[in-house]
Order: C-alpha cells, then structure tokens, then sequence
C-alpha cells in the first residue's frame, strides 16, 4: 500500500489505507478513461464530416424500387 506512507513500528489504520489505495486505483482509472473517451472538437467535427460523407456516398448508390 504504497499510497499511504509506512514506517517501521508506526501504527497504520487500515480504514485509512484503503482509502487511499481506493483513491489511487480510481484516479488511474479516470485518467485512463480520458485519454480513451476524450476528444477534441476538431476531431469530433472531422468524424461528423466523415460520416455525413460516407452516408452521401451510401444514399448515392441506393437503388430506388
């Protein structure tokens, strides 16, 4: 438990270092989760051309009945 800092012969309260490893493990994963869902507006509006283009190219070659 290397958020919650030790030394020899110190009483530890385990509530605490918990906490603190909790805290730790949930930062880890909400920075993860930003660089996987975080995106600029540049690229979210460079992915909305790219699917209105391809839904043109799509509806170009749709066969009426």
């Amino acid at each position: 438990m290397a958020a919650y800092p030790v030394r020899m012969g110190e009483i530890v309260n385990l509530s605490k270092a918990r906490k603190a490893q909790a805290r730790k493990e949930a930062e880890a994963q909400a920075a993860a989760n930003r660089t996987k869902h975080g995106r600029t507006k540049a690229e979210k509006a460079n992915d909305a051309r790219a699917e209105a283009r391809a839904k043109a190219l799509l509806d170009g070659a749709r066969k009426e009945d």
